[in-house]
């Protein structure tokens, strides 16, 4: 497996922006990922792992240590088992190619899938999900156990019942880099399901500004509250810093115009959070992970 020096990260992430990684790999097993473990071990450097890249905001000042990049960490096999549809998933796969096999099989899944960017793994962590009202609409409802591979290169696999869910979170699992994911879901089929997608899909784009670079849904819903709502109220639609903007489209989404920097996001998203706090009293919360050095 190679290892490469001072790799550029912005097209790694879906909100195209980022400075370089030290040192980087894409490992394609198990046997690769103990490999730069034990490399980044040997040498002292801290690891960062890039998921899909589309919950995470890199600093323009680039990434200390070893980058490890799940991406090539892909692959999937499915079983038919006692009425129920199961995969094992490696945890670089995209939540697209789930939704391709979900679709193949006309399996409900395929509905919230179709909603969320990103891959399996990060899926997992973030326990990503939609807002609007279907089953499933989270990845705790799919997930049967996850495979992890710990800092000493052992691995352990947690059944979905020793995991800790909440909204957009999982935890229980670290510390360590999850692997592979068990997915099941009865084995009806409904013959609707394409065109639910579709119908769906749809309505995204009419709402959503899917064609520019963003991270989806930046803010967390409050209990009870939307945030897209609590921006919009707030007259923050359209805000702009440099390239980075509060899309004018749905008040949840930050895009980059083109030549947006990693700071005009943060920017951003902290004058997001300061008004709607002095407009709202609502103490908006984000799963956005910042990753590199942030002085």
């Amino acid at each position: 497996m190679e290892i490469q020096n001072n790799v550029a990260l912005a097209t790694y992430t879906s909100w195209l922006i980022g400075g370089p990684a030290d040192h980087f790999c894409r490992p394609k097993d198990v046997e690769q990922l103990r490999e730069a473990q034990s490399w980044a071990r040997a040498k002292g450097l801290p690891i960062t792992v890039l998921s899909g890249g589309s919950n995470v905001l890199i600093s323009d000042q680039g990434v200390r240590g070893l980058v490890i990049c799940l991406k090539d960490f892909a692959g999937t096999e499915m079983s038919v088992e006692g009425g129920r549809f199961r995969l094992t998933v490696k945890a670089g796969t995209g939540k697209s190619e789930l939704l391709k096999i979900f679709l193949k099989e006309k399996l409900a899944p395929a509905l919230f899938l179709a909603g969320i960017p990103g891959d399996v793994g990060g899926g997992v962590v973030m326990n990503a999900g939609v807002a609007e009202a279907m089953v499933p609409r989270e990845f705790t409802e799919i997930t049967e156990w996850i495979e992890v591979l710990k800092p000493d290169g052992s691995l352990k696999t947690y059944q979905h019942g020793e995991l800790k869910w909440s909204y957009r979170h999982s935890s229980g699992w670290e510390p360590g880099i999850i692997t592979r994911v068990g997915i099941q879901w009865p084995h009806r089929q409904d013959p609707s399901i394409l065109e639910q997608v579709r119908a769906a899909n749809k309505v995204r784009l009419s709402k959503q500004p899917l064609d520019m670079p963003s991270c989806g849904s930046v803010f967390v819903n409050p209990p009870g509250l939307k945030a897209a709502q609590l921006i919009d109220s707030s007259g923050l639609k359209g805000y702009t810093v440099g390239e980075a903007q509060v899309s004018t489209k749905h008040a949840n989404f930050i895009v980059n115009l083109g030549a947006a920097k990693a700071q005009d996001i943060w920017s951003v998203i902290q004058h997001v959070k300061a008004t709607v706090k002095s407009q709202k009293s609502v103490e908006l919360q984000t799963e956005v992970v910042r990753m590199g050095d942030w002085a």
